[in-house]
């Protein structure tokens, strides 16, 4: 579980901004507006930020953005790289995946852009674009 005053910065792709959009398979159909940050493997690692599948973790994350876009809503981590793992690869909205688009879309946010991943206790999250 993390602890109060870890964070990490991510870099946007077009992936990111774009996850209903901008796939690569086609195993469902285009849905606008979807969005997630990525967790790299070594902070999911220091950090132990797990998915739902490591028993008695926590996986869904309280967070707001610092500039009061949103206030206390859920993030789940989620994804992994390997079947099996642990360790989470992203963070979506808690059962919208659009949540973090319509954050993205209000600041502008563009591929390359920097997200901070700030957390103020071990189930709470500040996001940040710096």
């Amino acid at each position: 579980m993390p602890n109060t005053g870890d964070e990490f910065i991510v870099t946007l792709g077009e992936t990111h901004l774009g996850w209903g959009t901008h796939r690569y398979t086609n195993t469902r159909k285009i849905i606008y507006e979807e969005g997630y940050l990525p967790i790299p493997r070594d902070k999911a690692k220091e950090f132990d930020i797990y998915m739902s599948n490591q028993t008695n973790a926590n996986y869904v994350y309280n967070f707001s953005t610092n500039d009061n876009f949103y206030n206390n809503e859920e993030l789940k981590a989620s994804g992994c790289s390997i079947q099996g793992d642990i360790y989470a690869k992203n963070l979506a909205g808690n059962g919208n995946l659009k949540l973090l688009g319509k954050w993205f879309t209000h600041i502008q946010a563009q591929v390359g852009d920097k997200i901070k991943i700030s957390f103020t206790s071990p189930t709470d999250i500040i996001l940040s674009k710096v």
